[in-house]
């Protein structure tokens, strides 16, 4: 095929405006394009409101060399199209399947790859399937009863499954696993747009339907999953694993197991440093999440408040302060809602989740500040565990179990709000006014509302005194890193740290791939299963 570079078209464009512009950059008739498939889309708003797409495509026609030699155009090459290759096997003997602890994105994934390729995986998950779970959510989200196994952060497909579904990632990718990732949630459901828009999203709404049909097509090669099935111990024998042990009492056998735990699973980490698993606290960031009338991110990003067919518009800022601490937003949800994320008894964390449309009122980030082990009083490998949950048990305290929140301009004057402005708080879970300055350390405070000011400039109102102020945003990533070596390998022989929870990804599509890259792993040591 043909690949052709820096095709630009005003938004709002017809497909039939797509292939007027090819056929003159080709010199060809329209009707001499056979194919036409979009590698990337991306937005250009430097003139705004004068908004444009630009996009790489591939054309499929007659004689294509030739074409190419007419054309004389920088723009125009032979696409070499690049696809992903799965290692071939390994030689070790695997007596039982590999065992892979959760089903977040790290872990579906890691199983799917296992599954396809014989391995018959069994996959640990101490949540519920994805729609008990979200039953359960909800349940909690209008109760506050919490269930400590199943809620927000586990359970089937991990906490990305109450999120935005964004699938960007600044991970470099020369081996197409990026690709692959995006080709597998298209198989199973989502929008093929997915697959060359810049900054691909899902919606939480969607990504349920396709974990379930994950999960479905590992089942269907012969694979195993077992929910309410939390692994509480690790058997060791020789500098190896033998097996995992689950509260249930079960002994589950295995020569390799993947350690998909995600970010939040503290008894887990607590687990593995009893048993010698060699893991280090690491650096991760902190803050609250703010919500802005969605018509105002519209008008600073597109130049009009009504966005139609572009979608809710989103933002990305960053700000070093005086301190020295970089203060950024983080898991950007446009026309989405702030979601109670907790996981422990009288600890509150907050989220962002959108739905596929993204058509809630209000667009809402976390604005969050880095923080370092030399901030934790515990300088343990578990120091930032406690540091968070120090922060979270402040911020259960501080409105009862409700999502404590704050008004920007009395945060900033350190006082308690008591009605809302124009910004009407869109939350999943119950809410209150409260104390909000009071969860995080001062210092902390004073970088958010530095680089607060800072952010006023660059999006206009941004700073406005009533947007609205909810914490606390304390699981933005691992705190801990777990060793691994260059074949993705514990000290523990069999071990196989992976994904957000270990320290190695950042997101549902660095965790997906971080999952590939162990299924490789796995696959190049140990042959398939008989």
């Amino acid at each position: 095929m043909i690949r052709v570079t820096q095709v630009k078209l005003p938004a709002g464009h017809t497909p039939e405006a797509l292939k007027k512009k090819l056929a003159k950059l080709l010199k060809l008739a329209p009707e001499a394009i056979l194919e036409i498939q979009i590698k990337k889309q991306s937005l250009d708003a430097r003139k705004k409101p004068e908004l444009y797409y630009s996009y790489t495509v591939d054309v499929r026609t007659e004689q294509e060399e030739t074409v190419i030699h007419k054309a004389k155009n920088p723009q125009i090459v032979l696409a070499k199209e690049e696809t992903y290759h799965f290692p071939d096997s390994g030689t070790g003997h695997l007596k039982n399947p590999p065992v892979i602890i959760g089903t977040g994105p790290a872990g579906l994934f890691c199983g799917l790859m296992l599954a396809r390729h014989g391995y018959r995986p069994i996959l640990l998950e101490r949540g519920a399937d994805v729609d008990t779970r979200q039953r359960q959510v909800d349940h909690f989200w209008a109760t506050g009863e919490l269930d400590t196994r199943s809620n927000v952060q586990f359970g089937e497909g991990g906490a990305g499954t109450f999120s935005d579904g964004k699938l960007n990632t600044l991970v470099k990718d020369p081996l197409r696993r990026n690709q692959l990732v995006l080709e597998l949630f298209h198989e199973f459901g989502a929008d093929p747009a997915i697959l060359y828009q810049n900054k691909p999203h899902i919606g939480t709404d969607v990504l349920s339907g396709i974990v379930k049909r994950m999960r479905e097509e590992i089942l269907r090669l012969g694979g195993e999953v077992r929910f309410g099935c939390q692994v509480t111990d690790l058997e060791l024998s020789g500098g190896r694993i033998a097996a995992v042990l689950t509260a249930d009492g079960s002994r589950v056998p295995a020569e390799a197991v993947v350690l998909a735990i995600g970010h939040s699973a503290r008894d887990t980490f607590a687990m593995l440093q009893t048993r010698g698993v060699p893991m280090d606290a690491k650096a991760f960031a902190v803050g609250l999440r703010i919500q802005h009338p969605q018509k105002l991110i519209n008008l600073s990003q597109y130049g009009m408040e009504e966005a139609g067919a572009l979608g809710a518009a989103s933002y990305k800022l960053t700000r070093q302060t005086k301190s020295g601490r970089g203060v950024y937003s983080f898991c950007m949800c446009p026309g989405g809602y702030v979601v109670n994320a907790s996981s422990e008894e009288g600890r509150l964390a907050v989220n962002g989740m959108s739905y596929h449309a993204r058509t809630g009122d209000n667009a809402n980030s976390a604005l969050i500040v880095t923080v370092t082990p030399e901030d934790f009083p515990d300088r343990s490998a578990l120091g930032g565990v406690a540091f968070q949950r120090q922060l979270e048990e402040r911020a259960f305290a501080a409105a009862g179990g409700r999502i404590p929140v704050q008004l920007y301009g009395d945060f900033r004057k350190n006082r308690l709000s008591v009605c809302a402005g124009a910004v009407d708080p869109e939350m999943r879970g119950q809410w209150a006014f409260a104390d909000v300055r009071g969860i995080m350390p001062e210092a902390l405070n004073e970088a958010l509302l530095e680089a607060m000011e800072g952010f006023g400039g660059v999006i206009r109102g941004f700073n406005r005194p009533d947007a609205v102020l909810a914490g606390i945003e304390s699981r933005t990533s691992s705190p801990v890193r777990i060793w691994r070596d260059e074949q993705f390998e514990s000290t523990v022989g069999g071990l196989y740290p992976c994904g957000e929870g270990a320290g190695y990804a950042g997101g549902i599509t660095s965790a997906a791939m971080d999952g590939v890259k162990v299924a490789e792993a796995i696959a190049q040591t140990f042959g398939r299963l008989s």
